[in-house]
């Protein structure tokens, strides 16, 4: 056997042998098994519950106004000034405490006359006196009372328009009821919709709230107290204050 043919049989081998350990190399491994215990994602149910709780209001905020006029700025102001002083001083009587009554608005204008002269021209503007008036808010408690006190109060000089807003004193109250109860509407809604899909309600995953307020009753918009005779007792209706809440809820499904 020649020499070339002696050193071409390794040559030959050992390249048979590189393809082969390249074939080996290239070969991709084999996907990894699924991870076992691994819990699968449980069914939810989100829902949302809407709910509203009434109550007669228990707080009454009232608007007095006492207006006069004088020829001149003191005289409008004292006159003023003892007909709100002899208001304030009944307002005891009724149950009302000084953190109750509040000035909220108080005003000195002078009042002009103008005139037109017999060739239709504007004769300048001329003062002919002084108007003042004393606003002041109450808290009225005693909600029944609040005819009595109107009553009492134009028979003292109130003579200009106000107002009425029935509110609840203690909101909180009566919006962790209205949000109690669109919990229990959520729930109710969610049960039924389960049992529909043939399935049970599990265990209560996430409660969010959401928008929620107080509507109080409609004010009693700009009395007009004129002095007149006053009535036995002024007719007042109070009507209901409500509550209103949104809740999103979200439960498990089981089967």
């Amino acid at each position: 056997m020649s020499a070339s043919h002696r050193l071409a049989r390794p040559a030959l081998f050992a390249l048979a042998l590189g393809l082969s350990s390249a074939a080996i190399a290239q070969t991709p491994p084999p996907p990894a098994p699924p991870a076992a215990g691994r819990p699968a994602e449980p069914r939810r149910l989100a829902v949302t519950g809407e709910g509203q709780a009434f109550r007669a209001p228990d707080l009454a905020l009232v608007q007095l106004t006492v207006m006069r006029q004088g020829e001149t700025a003191q005289k409008a102001l004292a006159d003023n000034s003892a007909a709100m002083s002899a208001v304030q001083g009944a307002l005891p009587e009724f149950g009302l405490e000084a953190r109750d009554v509040q000035t909220s608005g108080f005003t000195i204008a002078p009042q002009y006359r103008y005139d037109t002269a017999s060739d239709g021209t504007q004769a300048p503007p001329t003062l002919v006196g002084y108007e003042v008036r004393n606003t002041i808010t109450l808290r009225v408690r005693a909600v029944d009372r609040l005819g009595e006190i109107l009553d009492r109060a134009v028979s003292l000089g109130v003579n200009d328009g106000g107002s009425i807003e029935f509110v609840a004193e203690d909101p909180s109250a009566l919006q962790n009821e209205a949000r109690r109860t669109a919990v229990e509407r959520a729930r109710a809604s969610a049960e039924a919709m389960a049992g529909a899909a043939g399935l049970r309600l599990g265990a209560l995953l996430s409660i969010e709230d959401g928008a929620s307020g107080i509507e109080p009753p409609r004010p009693v918009s700009e009395m007009r107290m004129m002095a007149a005779p006053a009535s036995p007792k002024v007719p007042v209706a109070a009507g209901e204050t409500m509550a209103s809440a949104t809740v999103r809820v979200v439960f498990a499904l089981e089967n």
